[in-house]
């Protein structure tokens, strides 16, 4: 592993007030978070963000301004990762069950509203209140859960 943190880019995707959650893990938990993934070196995070979106839903966004930045990391381990979130509009496609995420780690995606988000296990855990309350935060080595 890697002596660095992993930087990652994560979309809070509103669409009729409700969120964009993908599952975490390769679905072998009941996590909910973001969609979004890994930044390729050479290619600014908005095409970072754009692809990793294609790839695990199907759809195509514009990629605005950041609005929360979260590191999360193994206390007992040498992982590390920052997540940058940036707000994002839907410029294209649906939600689709037949979509495949070529990599297969997500493979379950839905539109919550925020009722349905409080009731479901969600990281960051500031994620519903950046999503539906604005601002913008700051998560500071939240642990990892598995």
């Amino acid at each position: 592993m890697s002596s660095t943190p992993r930087l990652a880019v994560r979309a809070i995707l509103m669409h009729e007030n409700r969120l964009l959650l993908v599952n975490a893990y390769r679905g072998r938990s009941d996590l909910w978070c973001a969609p979004g993934g890994g930044v390729e070196k050479h290619s600014p995070l908005p095409e970072n963000l754009q692809r990793e979106m294609r790839e695990e839903t199907g759809l195509e966004i514009s990629v605005g301004l950041p609005c929360l930045v979260n590191e999360f990391h193994d206390p007992n381990g040498s992982f590390h990762q920052v997540d940058i979130y940036f707000r994002c509009t839907l410029v294209s496609g649906e939600l689709s069950d037949t979509w495949r995420d070529p990599e297969g780690v997500v493979t379950h995606r839905k539109w919550v509203t925020r009722a349905e988000a409080e009731a479901l296990r969600i990281k960051p855990d500031s994620l519903v209140e950046i999503a539906w309350g604005g601002g913008v935060g700051y998560d500071l080595l939240e642990p990892i859960l598995r």
